[in-house]
């Protein structure tokens, strides 16, 4: 299956229960491909809305309380002033922003308790999804069987900026085309994208953080990983840049919190951007990576994390400095030893 990359994808997960006796339902979905079978079996299983309640164009939905969160996190509007919630290590960069020695929000959380003393972020964006598109037609359309592969990748390239441009011509809107299973299918999705996004609150990393390194990637996770940010606008409601007069969101649509709580049976949905996967990965390709490209990675990392923390223990303006990176390296070091380590044990490739 094509790489799924976070900034084009909406996907979503049931899971039915965590008794051994209940079976959990597993499937990731584009939201407007929720067909009536598809919708019938989640509705048996304790959904209680209509897919146009999940998805929809010309009404507020579901689509408009999930938002993408900087270059690849997910973010849930839970307020109707645009309050934003995402996970601790998706804010971890903000938050090392705005870190000193003489104030570290890392080591001791943040809290603004008005808007004024929410901090800014530039640079920083959240896009909510306004309508997803299928292009598959156009963009095979232009490909002929004489052409060579690279022929064929320029003209789809072109292809889709003509189409891309289209879509956004006269509005504020930014656009992606995106290939799934592996170029059968081509999506156009149109983002909505806000550039004033500011720091709302944090935990200290004893929470967030919680297990660092040696807990990551891991089940159970005892992980306060959350953070949150406000989404503000231009006076007239669009996007703008950061400014003293914006004003916080007005959302289409945010999500209530409830603290009723959950029973084993209950329904579960997520809904969100996720990574990417490599699935249907051949036997080769599974090979490779077991022998060369993890093998290779998990040494560079380690060699990186060894330079930077020698440093960092060094001088604490240099460890908060450099926190934000030395996580993001460390966050795949330990996935591709975990990815190894499960494709061995469980002799994937043989």
């Amino acid at each position: 299956m094509q790489k799924m990359r976070k900034y084009v994808l909406i996907s979503m997960l049931l899971l039915i229960g965590f008794s051994p006796a209940l079976r959990a339902d597993e499937g990731m979905w584009l939201p407007f491909m929720i067909n009536n079978i598809l919708h019938k079996q989640m509705k048996e299983k304790g959904l209680k809305l209509t897919p146009e309640e999940i998805y929809s164009v010309n009404k507020s939905s579901l689509k408009d309380a999930v938002v993408q969160f900087g270059g690849g996190c997910t973010g849930e509007i839970i307020s109707n002033q645009g309050l934003l919630l995402t996970n601790h290590h998706c804010g971890y960069g903000q938050i090392q922003e705005h870190s000193s020695v003489e104030h570290n929000y890392l080591e001791d959380g943040f809290w603004a308790m008005s808007l004024e003393e929410e901090l800014p972020n530039p640079g920083l964006t959240v896009s909510f999804l306004v309508r997803v598109d299928d292009v598959s037609s156009r963009m095979q359309g232009v490909v002929k069987p004489e052409m060579s592969e690279m022929e064929r990748m320029g003209a789809m390239r072109k292809e889709s900026q003509i189409i891309v441009k289209e879509a956004t011509e006269g509005t504020h809107y930014n656009a992606q085309v995106s290939a799934f299973y592996e170029g059968n299918e081509y999506y156009l999705f149109v983002y909505e994208t806000y550039r004033d996004v500011r720091l709302v609150g944090a935990p200290p990393s004893s929470i967030g953080k919680f297990g660092h390194d040696t807990d990551n990637w891991m089940w159970p996770r005892h992980t306060g990983d959350f953070s949150m940010f406000r989404v503000y606008t231009g006076p007239d409601g669009k996007p703008a840049d950061y400014a003293k007069e914006n004003i916080p969101l007005k959302p289409k649509h945010f999500l209530p919190i409830s603290i009723k709580g959950v029973k084993e049976g209950d329904f579960a949905m997520t809904i969100g951007y996720p990574g990417s996967t490599d699935r249907y990965l051949t036997s080769y390709g599974i090979n490779l990576s077991l022998e060369q490209t993890y093998p290779d990675r998990i040494k560079i990392r380690k060699k990186k994390l060894d330079i930077m923390m020698a440093e960092m223990e060094k001088d604490e303006a240099v460890r908060i400095q450099y926190s934000s990176k030395h996580a993001g390296i460390a966050n795949y070091w330990k996935n591709f030893i975990g990815m190894k380590r499960g494709l061995e044990k469980l002799n994937v490739a043989a």
